[in-house]
């Protein structure tokens, strides 16, 4: 890897810092043609993959990074979240899991729990019964427990998360059916992350039920304004709909 390689890189990495994605994404392009070692930059490449969805060009690009000389235990442990997020969307949920237990067994963080917790969620909220193979409805149960305990531990270890205030309401919303006991984490989380998409989503929905069409629309609006990511569960399309639900009844 020579000088201009890593200058190009590094070029990207601003750019990709500045939020200018597709100048971002060409300049990794070349580098990486170009033999790309370092580690930092190839994981930014990786989670730039990732976001965009071109989900087997981040897998291929996150295994040369850990393959990477220099590369650290923490850059490490970012390529193996990045790399069961990627899978989860390919749809191998049970890998992205195992992967994710094991590297929080090894180290606990904010950033593990709102992931692995995340991918609980929706896990459980994935499962139906009947099916081939069956799932069977205490498995649904066992995997709706898990989700709780898990995002309860979560906020435990961080109340001031709002990644994690949001996944526990999520938890409480989607898969309880509980929605006085999420909105009060909602409301949490809001506060703390005031552009959070999904939190903005949902309590958009409450503003909606109670005729509260304004306050909606601007959550639904902050939300439709935010960078949508594989973390997410709300979609641009989601929040689209929503608002154009809005404007009929306007």
């Amino acid at each position: 890897m020579g000088f201009l390689t890593t200058l190009k890189a590094n070029r990207a990495y601003q750019l990709h810092a500045k939020g200018d994605l597709e100048a971002a994404k060409a300049g990794y392009e070349q580098a990486y043609a170009e033999g790309l070692k370092d580690p930092k930059l190839l994981l930014a490449y990786g989670m730039l993959l990732l976001r965009t969805g071109d989900y087997e060009r981040t897998v291929e690009v996150l295994r040369k990074a850990e393959k990477a000389p220099g590369v650290n235990a923490d850059q490490k442990a970012q390529i193996i979240t990045y790399y069961a997020i990627t899978i989860w969307k390919q749809g191998r949920t049970d890998r992205a899991l195992e992967l994710l237990r094991d590297l929080f067994r090894q180290r606990k963080t904010g950033a593990l729990y709102g992931t692995l917790g995340f991918l609980l969620i929706e896990r459980a909220d994935q499962m139906r019964p009947g099916g081939d193979p069956p799932v069977r409805p205490e498995d649904i149960q066992a995997a709706r427990d898990e989700a709780l305990a898990f995002n309860l531990e979560a906020v435990d270890y961080d109340e001031d998360d709002p990644v994690c205030l949001d996944n526990l309401a999520q938890v409480y919303y989607r898969l309880l059916g509980d929605k006085a006991s999420a909105r009060a984490y909602f409301d949490r989380a809001l506060k703390l992350k005031p552009g959070a998409i999904d939190t903005n989503y949902f309590l958009a929905l409450y503003d909606m039920e109670e005729g509260r069409a304004a306050e909606a629309a601007d959550k639904l609006e902050t939300a439709a304004e935010g960078r949508f990511s594989p973390m997410n569960y709300i979609t641009s399309e989601m929040v689209r709909a929503q608002l154009s639900k809005l404007r009929e009844k306007v």
